[in-house]
Parts: C-alpha cells; sequence; structure tokens
C-alpha cells in the first residue's frame, strides 16, 4: 500500500454499503454525506445521528509522572482533572502558536489519553514524545488501539441508554466512563462537537461494525441516521466551536482565538509556551486583535474560509468558517474581524464574495444554543 493512500477506518465497508459519498480527510477516507447533509444535519438537532469519528488521534500517557509531564506539554492544568472526566485544551508551540486543540481523558490516576485532530495527531505525538524527555512517563501512539463511533442529538441519550447498563445519567459533559454498550467494551465518553447533547464511544476496532449495527437497529425509531463530515461542519459551525486549520492556527495563540480561558499560568511548574503566552495575554487585555465573530446573511450568498470582511470599502478581517446553516435558514460565517467592528449589531460589515460586498450582521457566538 503507498503512503499517498486514504487510510480506512475499520467502518469502511459499512459506509460503502450505506451509499456514502467518501473523501479523503487528513490522509483518511471518510463519508462525507449518505444521502442528503441538510437532512443528516437536521436529524442531529431534532434526532440523532451516527458519525465514524475513527481518524481521531489517540495518545496514551501513563505512568508515575504522567500528569506532571502532561502539565509541562499542554497549556492547561491536567494535572487538576479528576479521575473519569475530561479536559478541552489546547499543544502550543514555544512562540505560542497553536499546535492543534485537544480532549484529555484521565482514565485512571496514572493514566490519560490524548485525543488530537486527525491532521495533527501525528504532531501531537511528536510534540508530547519529545517533550517527555526527563519524565517518568511513556507516551504511547494508540491510534491503531480504537475506533470510534458517535451519537449525537436530542434522543442520543435514550438510545444509548437501551444498549448498556452504564449510569449514563451519571455522566456529566466531559466526563467518560468504562462500560460496554450492545455487549461491546467501551469508554463511554460525553463530549461532542455539535452543540447537541451525545456521546462518544471509543472501542477495539473489531468491535465497531457489531456496535455500528446495533446503535443503527436500536435508534431505528428514534429516527437515528448516519451521517457524514459535511453536517459534522454545519453543526460544529452553528456551535461556534473552533476548527484546526480554520480558526486555530500555529499563527495563532489562544488568545488571538478568544481562548485565552485555557491556558492556566496558575499551575504549578513551567509549561511550553508559558513565556510567549503571558505577553499575547498582555496585548490582547491591552489591545485586543482581531476578534472571532458570528456572521449571518442578510441574503443568500454563502461565504468561504479565506474572503474578506470589509467595512467602510476598507478590509476589517477574513472568514474562518462559512456554509448555510439548516437551523437558521441563512448562510453563516465565523470570521476574525477588527475589535473596532467586533461587537454584535455593528453596522456596515459586509462580505466580499467574488468582488461583490454582501451585507452580514455581525452577531455573538455560538449561532445555536440547544434547550437545556
Amino acid at each position: 500500500m503507498s503512503s499517498t493512500e486514504p487510510r480506512r477506518t475499520a467502518l469502511d465497508a459499512v459506509h460503502r454499503a450505506l451509499g456514502a459519498t467518501m473523501t479523503d480527510f487528513a490522509g483518511w477516507d471518510m463519508p462525507l454525506r449518505y444521502g442528503s447533509e441538510r437532512d443528516e444535519h437536521n436529524a442531529v438537532r431534532t434526532k440523532a445521528g451516527l458519525f465514524d469519528l475513527s481518524h481521531m488521534g489517540e495518545i496514551t500517557v501513563t505512568g508515575p509522572q504522567a500528569a506532571a509531564l502532561l502539565n509541562h506539554a499542554l497549556v492547561g492544568n491536567i494535572a487538576s482533572v479528576g479521575v473519569g472526566r475530561a479536559r478541552y485544551t489546547m499543544i502550543c508551540q514555544e512562540d505560542g502558536g497553536i499546535l492543534d486543540d485537544l480532549i484529555v481523558y484521565r482514565l485512571a490516576e496514572t493514566e490519560y489519553m490524548v485525543v488530537a485532530n486527525a491532521s495533527n495527531a501525528q504532531t501531537v505525538l511528536d510534540a508530547l514524545t519529545e517533550r517527555a524527555a526527563g519524565f517518568d512517563a511513556e507516551v504511547r501512539d494508540d491510534r491503531d488501539a480504537y475506533a470510534l463511533l458517535a451519537v449525537q442529538g436530542p434522543e442520543s441519550p435514550a438510545i444509548v441508554r437501551s444498549l448498556t447498563d452504564a449510569d449514563l445519567d451519571g455522566l456529566k459533559y466531559y466526563a467518560g466512563l468504562p462500560g460496554t454498550v450492545a455487549g461491546v467494551p467501551a469508554l463511554i465518553a460525553r463530549t461532542g462537537y455539535t452543540g447537541e447533547d451525545g456521546f462518544e464511544l471509543f472501542v477495539k476496532p473489531e468491535h465497531a461494525v457489531e456496535l455500528w449495527q446495533a446503535l443503527t437497529k436500536a435508534g431505528e425509531a428514534a429516527g437515528l441516521v448516519p451521517c457524514g463530515l459535511s453536517c459534522r461542519d454545519t453543526l460544529r459551525l452553528e456551535a461556534g466551536m473552533p476548527l484546526y486549520g480554520n480558526e486555530l492556527s500555529t499563527s495563532l495563540t489562544p488568545f488571538d482565538a478568544g481562548l485565552g480561558r485555557v491556558v492556566k499560568f496558575e499551575k504549578e511548574g513551567d509549561f511550553v509556551g508559558r513565556t510567549a503566552l503571558a505577553e499575547a495575554a498582555e496585548r490582547a487585555a491591552a489591545n485586543p486583535p482581531r476578534v472571532l465573530v458570528g456572521l449571518v446573511a442578510e441574503g443568500r450568498r454563502v461565504p468561504r474560509a479565506g474572503y474578506p470582511v470589509v467595512a467602510g470599502g476598507e478590509v476589517i478581517g477574513e472568514v474562518t468558517s462559512g456554509a448555510p446553516s439548516p437551523t437558521l435558514g441563512k448562510p453563516i460565517a465565523m470570521a476574525y474581524v477588527d475589535a473596532a467592528h467586533s461587537a454584535p449589531g455593528t453596522a456596515g460589515v459586509g462580505v466580499d464574495i467574488r468582488g461583490s460586498h454582501e451585507p452580514y450582521e455581525v452577531v455573538a457566538l455560538p449561532f445555536y444554543k440547544r434547550q437545556k
């Protein structure tokens, strides 16, 4: 197999049997959509959707100094995460630029699972391995040890509950617990990237097909449908969640991205990027750089990443993600704009779509918040 050949998940044959449109995503052959992406999107908002996320990169960190290593390597305070809980955090370069955003699960006293984006998994693995020098801890590439299925949407608790005796009611947001789902051993997590309630099920690849089929059957009456990466993108966009490569990059610090809260200066010991990030925090407080905002179209034209945001004939920012919003019924975008134009309701803001300045309303993120 040539190195240019995309990798396939354990569910590849299932996707093809379902007639999925496949696409190369971060070196993986992944389902983009099975039918209508709008229908898939709406199913997650109103009923439930089933996703294959096996392209995500799992890295296990174990050993007596696992917590100390992660506190040194990442910007968050990982040592303070309780067993069974998870935390959203970032790994930065020495200059403060974001290498990736991550979810870290504390599986046991001295065992953590770091989940990286598919496109950055190797980068994160290499950085953690390098940063582990001098720590009594081991960094292990577990990307091939897991398949990852996600059930998202208001019906997902009922669907998963019908297949497990794990305490789902006691499972908080940003937590994970071991259990069995449809007889398959799984780490059941509740993090999500759609703005809806739901679960991520980390299982061995050889159990993926069996679990997918059990979930499909259990969700049939509730309106569960298989969902591809296309609707995942519109769901996360409506929920105002950043995507690495769009809203986050090595040229931005967490403070530039409006996510300075993930950087914990008060934690013990030094961490990679601390000095640069402290300077970035001061700069952001004194003179905020561009601010990440939401834009809602007044017309029908859809903005795309890289399109200039304009006001008074001047370029004041750039679109990072844009798509038609099935929930709002209008095109929406996230964009970095100059602070002077970042307040919700700021007049006169538009997006330059192929030479035509289309009017947009500046709004606070997220565009969509589920009713609890």
